[in-house]
């Protein structure tokens, strides 16, 4: 079984189970919500709520 840290989820304030092997930059599901979270720090991990994609439309 993999190994797993706990982070707190920004948007409920629970903590959650994610990977142990997560990166920076990584994109997690909150279980709570299913919204997107962000890894944005491994030292402590810290989630913030994932920015939506916009479309580039080539420019």
């Amino acid at each position: 079984m993999a190994e797993t840290i706990t982070a707190e989820d920004p948007l409920t304030g629970e903590e959650i189970e994610i990977p142990a092997d997560v990166e920076v930059g990584e994109i997690v599901d909150s279980p709570a919500t299913g919204a997107e979270l962000e890894v944005v720090s491994i030292d402590p991990v810290t989630l913030e709520e994932a920015p939506e994609l916009e479309e580039d439309w080539g420019e």
